[in-house]
C-alpha cells in the first residue's frame, strides 16, 4: 500500500524545515493519490522542477521506496517562468496534483531520485 499524498507532503515539508530550508505548499491536490511536483527556486531567476518518475522505472530502480522523482526538464535548472508554465500544463492535465516549493534547496532537494 502506498503512503497517501497528504501524509507524504506533510512529512516532506517537515523534513525541509528540519534541514533549515523554507518550503511551502503551493497547491493541495487529492489527499489519497495526487501526483506531487516539487519546485526548487534558486532565488536567481532559475528553478529545478521535480515530478513523479514513471511507475515502471520507480519499481525497478528502488523497490520499497515510497515515491521516486525525476527532474522534469533537461539540464540542471530552467528559467522560473518556464517552470511555472510547465506546472500550469500539468495542472490542466491533472487538477488533483500537489505543488511544493522549496527556496534555495540543495540538488535533489532531499527527494529519492531516479538515475
Amino acid at each position: 500500500m502506498r503512503l497517501r499524498s497528504d501524509i507524504w507532503v506533510s512529512a516532506y515539508l517537515r523534513r525541509c524545515g528540519v534541514e533549515g530550508a523554507s518550503a511551502v505548499l503551493r497547491r493541495r491536490g487529492a489527499a489519497e493519490a495526487g501526483a506531487i511536483f516539487v519546485k526548487v527556486d534558486h532565488l536567481n531567476g532559475r528553478a529545478t522542477l521535480y515530478g513523479p518518475a514513471p511507475q515502471s522505472v520507480a519499481v525497478e530502480l528502488k523497490p520499497g521506496v515510497e515515491r521516486i522523482f525525476t527532474r522534469a526538464h533537461n539540464g540542471d535548472s530552467i528559467d522560473s517562468g518556464e517552470a511555472e508554465q510547465r506546472l500550469n500544463r500539468e495542472i490542466a492535465f491533472d487538477p488533483d496534483l500537489w505543488i511544493v516549493e522549496v527556496e534555495n534547496g540543495p540538488p535533489g532537494a532531499w527527494l529519492d531520485l531516479a538515475p
